[in-house]
């Protein structure tokens, strides 16, 4: 026992120390000061009060940072989810969008329950490259409107060159201090220092406060005001159903984009719950709802954070803005926040895909900067789901063009196919054309050792193939077709040849009830 406790207790003392404490909570405070501008705008977005914004991201931060799927990700308001809100809010109200929130939460939770996070491995690199690069973009053209003033003029001037000149002076502190320390994470620095020097030189610059007014107390218990009818439903429904799948989206290809850069695993289906359950209390407590953030999550691991103390403490500290500091937070210069965000763009960006570009095939640069282009102009899960149709479209394609039967004689005359390739939807058409049932000799064998039969279009390709040469009464013979493959012949059937031991083993997407099965096995 003494020695299991000597083992345990030096890993506990190097993963938990002062210095890891002090990075996480420094980090956290750092993100929450971040977080303040972008809930407020956020909410303008949606059309609500700014306190709206503000307990949403309080409450999914911090729910997801206690149960969420990676630790280190950073979740709240989003311009992704706003943008959604918006006309929901201005057809019907505030309590409709939060019965929605509720039902988007639900939703999100199901998908959770049900696996449905998993299939975010199908999203192809080229989409994840292009969702990063638009997103940073997005980040970006969001920040340009903090150069406009109250009246909603862009800024001259002095107020111009003012906000510029502190936005620089902050990148350059991010920049260069992590070069001389890391005691304190770098934009907690430049914040702190650029706030200090308007303060004191009574620079005469837009602040938080000139936002909105971030006072308030606790976020309180409430039903959303709505009658729960169908025709409710049938309003908030659709809304849910889009916000949850734009949510999860944006929020496992951040879990996905984090993971690679700390270089460990999250989970897809607690993320989901977690995000789910966060949007189901968010909606109950008078919040707008939120997913991942990837701008406040790359803030919170380019300061050194790990673990999960970092998103606690990030919502703690929002909360107490709320309800004791606003009035300091609201002396923040915006200057330093957007110089904070301007260099998350930097970061987030994958500069590297302008030489990815030229080196990749022509499909996939395609692909790249048409999830960009959509990500910018539409929304996250509209350019996610293009990119990954248009690269299963071009895979399917190139697979079709790449099936082929070397010929050869085989006893008595026999002419022998060896189908290489895979056999499906896209390649059926071409797999008819490689041979001439007229032609050919009487006796025929289609050997299938090196192809893979995927879906029900081969397997009727075959039965097909099987019937043209039925019609000239020639002897036809079928080898090396997996069991799936068998059972799912109905003309060819009688032309199978059974060699269990040389049969390869796979299963076949295709409806089974065609065949009379009352259970399948595992298709795809």
């Amino acid at each position: 026992m003494e020695q299991i406790l000597k083992r345990i207790t030096p890993k506990l003392s190097n993963k938990w120390n002062l210095g890891v404490f002090k990075t996480e909570i420094l980090a956290g405070l750092t993100v929450a000061l971040a977080l303040v501008p972008e809930a407020v705008a956020f909410a303008f977005v949606a059309g609500v009060e700014p306190l709206v914004g503000l307990y949403a991201a309080f409450l999914v931060g911090l729910i997801t940072a206690c149960i969420g799927g990676r630790p280190g990700m950073i979740s709240g308001a989003t311009g992704a989810l706003a943008v959604v809100m918006v006309s929901l809010v201005a057809q019907h109200g505030v309590e409709y969008l939060f019965a929605t929130v509720v039902l988007m939460g639900i939703l999100q939770v199901l998908a959770g329950i049900f696996h449905l996070g998993k299939f975010i491995r199908i999203v192809p690199h080229p989409v994840m490259l292009g969702f990063v690069n638009g997103l940073a973009i997005v980040i970006f053209l969001a920040q340009l409107g903090q150069f406009k003033t109250a009246e909603g003029n862009w800024m001259m001037g002095t107020e111009l060159y003012t906000m510029l000149g502190l936005i620089a002076a902050t990148m350059l502190i991010i920049f260069a201090l992590p070069k001389f320390t890391k005691a304190i994470p770098s934009p907690l620095a430049a914040i702190a220092a650029v706030s200090f020097a308007v303060i004191g030189f009574n620079l005469d610059t837009k602040t938080v406060g000139d936002l909105a007014s971030i006072a308030g107390g606790l976020p309180t218990f409430h039903i959303p005001m709505v009658d729960l009818n169908l025709e409710t439903l049938q309003i908030i429904f659709p809304y849910a159903v889009i916000l949850a799948a734009i949510g999860l989206i944006e929020s496992l290809l951040t879990l996905t984009v984090v993971a690679d850069m700390t270089e460990t695993h999250g989970s897809a289906k607690k993320e989901c719950i977690a995000q789910g359950t966060s949007n189901v209390v968010t909606g109950f407590f008078g919040g707008m709802g939120g997913c991942a953030m990837i701008g406040q999550s790359m803030i919170n691991v380019s300061s050194g954070a790990r673990h999960r103390l970092s998103g606690i403490s990030a919502a703690l500290f929002l909360l107490a803005f709320i309800l004791f500091a606003s009035g300091l937070i609201e002396q923040i210069p915006v200057a330093a926040l957007v110089g904070v965000m301007f260099m998350v763009v930097i970061g987030t960006f994958e500069w590297a895909s302008f030489k990815i570009l030229r080196n990749v095939p022509k499909e996939d640069a395609f692909v790249l900067v048409l999830v960009t282009t959509v990500t910018v102009f539409t929304d996250l899960a509209i350019a996610v789901i293009v990119g990954v149709i248009v690269s299963a479209l071009v895979y399917a394609w190139k697979a079709a063009r790449h099936i082929h039967a070397p010929v050869s004689e085989g006893e008595n005359g026999q002419k022998i196919y060896h189908i290489e390739g895979q056999l499906f939807f896209g390649s059926s058409a071409t797999f008819k054309e490689l041979f001439n049932p007229k032609t050919d000799p009487e006796d025929v064998v289609i050997d299938f050792a090196k192809c893979r039969v995927l879906d029900h279009s081969g397997i009727e390709a075959i039965d097909a193939l099987a019937e043209r040469y039925m019609r000239y009464n020639k002897q036809l013979h079928l080898k090396h077709l997996s069991a799936d493959c068998k059972f799912l012949l109905t003309k060819a059937s009688r032309f199978v040849e059974h060699n269990a031991a040389e049969d390869p083993e796979y299963g076949i997407a295709a409806d089974y009830s065609k065949a009379g099965a009352t259970s399948g096995s595992n298709h795809g």
